[in-house]
């Protein structure tokens, strides 16, 4: 499909372009370039943009499936049908941007590096999703030229990272210096360049944190004004609005959110994740029971019950197939070992702020479901941003943060210096104890999203495991990596 959408951008520059406009550089040579390259690159991403629209809306599916690496993801609204011709899908700013530019359905309803690239092929870079605002690793970036564009925008199109500037707060326990910055504005007035994955918009009724570092949320406050609140605050940054949307906006485009849920729904080894009693896929997702601080691991259920480690259950009926039962029987089986492992594998959680400070205890024999606690969901069902050691410079087991700035912070009280590549939740707070701590995601959907964690630095899901193994000296045998790495695809 994008080749045939590249030849008609093709065939629509070559009828309409002067003979000066000729070379690489001509978009930038006259106001008339100019005009004729927007308008045959919006003629492409309008004609790409209304034919997906049309048959989602035509076809009204429900649930809507598509392929990923894996097999394919599948998402479902309790509204009926999903609806793309709400204010979610709609331009709201100033810069081209809809939230559909960073929440794509077949990409987990985040982004991920190879659909940008082909968006940055098919638009020469020009694609809103690529806007200096943020979309650049830096906001004055040269973007004179294609291949200035390209550097210019290479977290983004290597990891999918958005930059977010924060001001360091007034009340900060600590100072922030740059001890190394590739993108040459890691640092500027106080404020601080971090590079974040978008997190998806679906599964949200799930919440209990809004964006990495819980900046969303408020004391008291709902997940569904938490959300009012994040698509206020996306639409006047992200987009560039002038001003605020209106109330029935926001709360379209939050209905939309908190009815859609999504799961890989098929996959390329086992088939359908519905097969013989499982309840992989999106509409057994969306009868899920949860609320805040359903099985929290850390003793605060509202309603007393205690924790249990067995948190993933979907894929129980398949632990007992019969061997050689159909061509699927040993793919199936590998998924249900996998989310056995996830719930009961012991893990020594050490050196992991969040979980070791807050019990006062060096080693915690946990298990997967101790951070990922919410059933068949996987975020902690309570806000509990955590350091693992993700954000660490150099990371404390081998992930790939090439091209992050690393900074020094110092928390003014002790002395204590660590650098990091992004302070985490501690811009929020001005806490020194909140240094480098981030929220757990939402797993289910994960196969469609690659790359992983909140920086992009783990490129596969074997990368996602071995990282774990590595840091908390699990002892996977490849057998149990290769169960893992085919149930969190199942998810």
């Amino acid at each position: 499909m994008i080749t045939s959408f590249r030849r008609r951008k093709r065939s629509v520059v070559a009828s309409s372009k002067p003979k000066k406009c000729s070379n690489q550089t001509w978009f930038f040579r006259s106001r008339s370039c100019r005009l004729i390259a927007m308008l045959a690159i919006i003629a492409t991403i309008t004609s790409l943009t209304s034919r997906v629209v049309v048959r989602a809306q035509s076809a009204q599916e429900n649930p809507l499936t598509l392929a990923d690496p894996s097999g394919k993801i599948s998402s479902f609204s309790t509204q009926g049908f999903i609806d793309t011709s709400g204010a979610f899908f709609q331009n709201l700013g100033t810069n081209g941007r809809t939230c559909n530019s960073c929440h794509v359905a077949a990409e987990g309803w985040t982004i991920i590096p190879p659909s940008l690239k082909a968006r940055f092929d098919l638009t020469n870079g020009l694609d809103p999703v690529f806007n200096s605002f943020d979309g650049t690793n830096c906001p004055d970036a040269d973007v004179s030229t294609l291949e200035r564009r390209k550097t210019a925008s290479s977290l983004l199109l290597a990891k999918g990272l958005i930059r977010i500037g924060l001001q360091v707060p007034g009340n900060a326990q600590f100072s922030v210096a740059v001890s190394s910055d590739p993108t040459g504005c890691a640092l500027r007035n106080g404020v601080v360049s971090v590079y974040r994955r978008p997190l998806p918009s679906t599964n949200v009724s799930f919440l209990s944190t809004v964006m990495w570092d819980g900046r969303e949320n408020a004391p008291g406050r709902s997940i569904h004004d938490n959300l009012i609140s994040q698509a206020n605050d996306a639409t006047l940054g992200h987009a560039q609005a002038s001003a605020s949307p209106t109330a029935a906006q926001l709360e379209q485009i939050v209905a939309f959110q908190m009815a859609l849920y999504t799961a890989q729904s098929k996959d390329n080894n086992a088939g359908s994740l519905t097969a013989i009693a499982a309840q992989g896929g999106p509409e057994s997702l969306s009868a899920q029971n949860f609320f805040l601080g359903i099985n929290d691991s850390l003793g605060m259920n509202p309603t007393g019950a205690s924790f249990d480690p067995s948190a993933f259950t979907i894929y129980k009926p398949w632990l007992n197939l019969s061997n050689g039962a159909d061509k699927y029987a040993a793919a199936r089986q590998s998924i249900a070992r996998g989310a056995e492992l996830f719930n009961t594998k012991p893990i020594p959680i050490t050196d992991t702020a969040g979980v070791n400070d807050v019990l006062g205890q060096e080693v915690v024999m946990g298990t997967c479901t101790t951070c990922h606690d919410s059933p068949n969901v996987g975020d902690h069902s309570l806000s509990a941003p955590l350091n693992i050691g993700i954000t660490a410079a150099p990371p404390v087991a081998p992930l790939d943060v090439q091209g992050l700035p690393v900074f020094k912070v110092t928390c003014l009280a002790t002395g204590k210096a660590v650098e990091t590549t992004d302070p985490g939740r501690a811009l929020i707070s001005g806490k020194c104890s909140d240094i480098g701590r981030t929220k757990g995601p939402i797993l289910r959907g994960l196969a469609a999203r690659a790359p992983y964690f909140h920086n992009g630095s783990a490129a596969s899901l074997v990368d996602l495991v071995e990282f774990y193994d590595n840091r908390f000296h699990i002892g996977l045998t490849s057998q149990e990596k290769a169960d893992l790495v085919a149930a969190l695809s199942a998810f």
